[in-house]
């Protein structure tokens, strides 16, 4: 793929096995209905040479303030949906991590897109809110991930009363990996970014797939699906017998992503 695609309102830019994809609708990097067509379509040019996916906004107020409120009537609000929890669940669906680069604010439909990365790394002063609830609505996606993420009792704060979490909080609520300081997001972004691409990509493939329980199974079901994903398929791979061989010769492992 090319190294950098540049649309109207979002562009992507991949080196060194890493891709990033940056909201570019400055200064508040609102969701209306094209630029969620470019990101749509920005997620499905990833090829295989990519190990890990960043998403940021442009600018420095803005995360994104979420889905444009025009697209909330009456007779635009399915359309809308549709292409905005097609692009949610394709970034849960990719066969790599994927981490949200939190600069400002991250509101609504923005912070349902920052909770549906694998990683956050926030910058210090962002904050995180599902203020749905002051204009008659609620936030589909966040009503599934948040529980998951902070708890059912902090969900029903933010969902319900559209409490506002900033970056320290919500680093203590579980909804944040780590806070950066002032200026610093990108560097803190290449650090995750090595700490991930230091990993096996296959072995990480199959990590992520078995951490996505299904909410139907039981814990037995989920442990004997978990147990069919290490047995079945990590062990057939190289960099399984390579990383215990590795730790075995007191070596660094050579990882192949296979």
């Amino acid at each position: 793929m090319q190294d950098t695609v540049v649309h109207q309102f979002a562009r992507l830019e991949v080196a060194g096995g890493v891709a990033r994809l940056t909201i570019d609708r400055p200064p508040l990097n609102v969701l209306d209905m094209a630029t969620l067509g470019e990101i749509d379509d920005l997620l499905d040019s990833l090829d295989g040479t990519v190990r890990v996916l960043t998403i940021a906004g442009a600018g420095q107020k803005a995360f994104s303030a979420g889905v444009d409120i025009k697209d909330h009537t009456p007779d635009r609000v399915a359309a809308m949906l549709e292409v905005f929890h097609r692009v949610i669940l394709k970034i849960r669906d990719m066969p790599f991590p994927t981490i949200a680069l939190v600069k400002g604010v991250a509101l609504g439909g923005g912070c349902e897109l920052a909770i549906a990365c694998d990683f956050i790394v926030a910058e210090v002063g962002a904050r995180f809110a599902q203020p749905e609830i002051d204009v008659g609505c609620f936030p589909p996606v966040a009503a599934v991930l948040l529980p998951r993420l902070v708890g059912q009792r902090r969900a029903f704060e933010m969902i319900m009363l559209g409490t506002t979490l900033g970056a320290q909080e919500a680093r203590e609520a579980g909804l944040v990996n780590a806070v950066a300081p002032a200026g610093t997001l990108d560097q803190a972004a290449h650090e995750w970014c090595e700490r991930i691409l230091a990993r096996s990509a296959i072995v990480l493939r199959l990590a992520r797939e078995a951490m996505d329980v299904p909410p139907a199974l039981t814990d037995a079901q989920a442990l004997e699906r978990a147990e069919r994903i290490y047995l079945d398929r990590l062990m057939k791979t190289h960099d399984a017998a390579e990383g215990l061989a590795a730790f075995l010769e007191k070596r660094k492992p050579e990882w192949k992503g296979a």
